[in-house]
């Protein structure tokens, strides 16, 4: 064996080696648990609470298994740099289990203010791409503020008004907004797989891979409703989607900037709120045996 192999064969043995699980249960875990079961146990050993901590507990190659509960995980999660990387082979893993990452929040009740009639307005801490959720989905978006139908919504003059149902006030309604800015970033990494996520409710992006993300594949993701896009692709980043559902974002259901590229596979983008891809200088590539084909710059 010529030296060079062997150094690869020990390099891959030492990644598999010190691959670890590293899982996560936002109703019974614990952020003072190492994460290392996925259910408490009698000595105390258990799943963390958030991804977030999962995340500084992880090293390169880890993987972090979320618990699919029916409460979404309220958090922004970041990835940077070769501790939160992967391994030719071995990628850094968040395993969604069809969990949700919500980044929306409550209105408070004294937030909102009488304009006329039946309308209402509140400003909410930062304007730019913001959404306004009801019953837990977008709130359908009206024409005009003078012309809002019952539960629609619009944006003018840095404020969100709302016209509730007849006889009631916003408050008899369940409203949210779009309030954390990114879902997960993805920063100076490479060899990431995130799969089975629902990503949804962020003020900004779902996702955002930020510069030079490389060698990483999103897989069976599901982002809506976000109020910039559902991802965003830009820098020198490369990006595989694989199987994602993108729709109902704000101004794009997929993003790229500057030298950013993306390879579709088996991906449906539902342009019913904005365009299914808007490119800035990135470049788009759909893999389909049926239809291959390299979207317009």
């Amino acid at each position: 064996m010529s030296r060079v192999v062997f150094l690869i064969v020990i390099v891959s043995v030492a990644a598999d080696a010190s691959s670890a699980e590293i899982f996560v249960n936002n109703l019974f875990g614990d952020d003072q648990s190492q994460g290392s079961v996925s259910t408490t146990s009698a000595s105390g050993h258990g799943p963390v609470k958030t991804i977030t901590q999962a995340v500084r507990l992880a090293h390169q190659g880890d993987r972090i298994v979320l618990a699919k509960t029916d409460q979404p995980y309220r958090e922004c999660i970041t990835l940077s740099g070769p501790r939160n990387s992967g391994y030719q082979g071995a990628p850094f893993v968040i395993e969604g289990n069809g969990a949700v990452l919500d980044g929306t929040a409550s209105i408070g009740d004294n937030t909102w203010m009488h304009v006329r009639g039946d309308v209402f307005r509140f400003r909410p801490r930062k304007m730019s791409f913001g959404l306004l959720y009801l019953d837990n989905v977008p709130a359908e978006r009206g024409q005009t503020v003078m012309r809002l139908e019952a539960r629609q919504w619009r944006k003018s003059d840095r404020h969100i008004y709302f016209r509730p149902t007849a006889d009631s006030i916003p408050q008899d309604h369940d409203l949210t907004y779009t309030f954390h800015p990114v879902g997960i970033t993805l920063y100076r990494v490479g060899h990431v797989q995130i799969n089975n996520l629902t990503v949804q409710g962020f003020q900004i992006d779902g996702i955002n891979a930020h510069e030079e993300v490389s060698h990483t594949v999103l897989s069976g993701l599901i982002c809506r409703g976000n109020g910039r896009s559902g991802i965003s692709v830009r820098g020198a980043s490369r990006v595989d989607l694989v199987a994602c559902l993108i729709g109902n974002n704000g101004t794009a259901q997929l993003r790229t900037e500057a030298v950013a590229r993306v390879t579709l596979r088996n991906c449906d983008l539902i342009a019913n709120t904005a365009p299914a891809i808007v490119n800035d200088g990135g470049q788009v590539e759909s893999v389909d045996a049926n239809n291959p084909h390299t979207a317009p710059r």
